[in-house]
């Protein structure tokens, strides 16, 4: 689903230039879970945002379902995010005076299909993630929790192949913490592909695969043991 060939990122000032990142090639299979690793500072929220087609590599290839995608315009980028791409973010980045249907439906706002079958997805959605009751409710009247599971409905509702998930538990306590992990295991399990940025080596261990990640650098890659 996703390779990476001698990736490179530099960000330029007017004085200097810092590398991001240093000759990745990295591989992540159809249906894989795949957590990234590293320090602070390390570029794991940088690849992220180039696997989400979020920023452009400086050099280097990037394939995206066998279709190289680095060199391609905002608005083909934009389309391909669309159709393929669901993110999730650690500050949940919900519209505070929008309900929790319409969060979820905004991953639907540019895409072409009846209002039959956007209804459909919205409850299918919150239906997964035990929101059903809370439809009407803004995110103010929902725990840490709740308000990332809207954040998880809105990343699948679109039903997009590829979930992209920057620290999904970095503001829930650890019963939160642990509730979100068990979902997206859920979401793996049914064929979802995950790629997931976190500090903890407890939500790490859920993947089948650790990505580890030192200045800008893959350093290491381990596979979780079958039990």
């Amino acid at each position: 689903m996703i390779e990476l060939r001698s990736i490179n990122k530099v960000y330029s000032t007017r004085n200097t230039d810092t590398l991001a990142l240093e000759n990745i090639n990295m591989q992540v299979s159809k249906g894989e879970f795949v957590a990234v690793m590293g320090p602070s500072g390390c570029g794991k929220s940088t690849l992220l945002n180039l696997l989400g087609l979020l920023d452009n590599p400086t050099s280097g290839e990037y394939f995206l379902m066998g279709k190289e995608v680095s060199g391609l315009s905002e608005a083909e980028l934009s389309e391909i995010r669309k159709q393929n791409i669901g993110f999730i973010f650690q500050n949940f980045n919900l519209v505070d005076d929008l309900t929790v249907e319409e969060n979820i439906e905004l991953a639907l706002l540019y895409r072409k299909m009846p209002r039959k079958e956007k209804n459909e997805r919205i409850q299918h959605a919150m239906e997964q993630m035990q929101l059903s009751h809370r439809a009407k409710h803004f995110p103010i009247q929902l725990s840490g929790g709740q308000q990332q599971c809207v954040a998880i409905a809105r990343a699948i509702v679109g039903e997009q192949s590829l979930i992209l998930a920057d620290e999904p538990t970095g503001n829930l306590d650890s019963e939160n913490g642990q509730n979100v992990m068990q979902i997206l295991r859920k979401l793996n399990d049914q064929g979802t592909s995950i790629v997931m940025v976190t500090h903890s080596t407890q939500f790490a261990d859920f993947a089948s695969r650790k990505v580890n990640l030192f200045d800008g650098r893959l350093v290491m890659q381990s596979l979780r043991a079958v039990s």
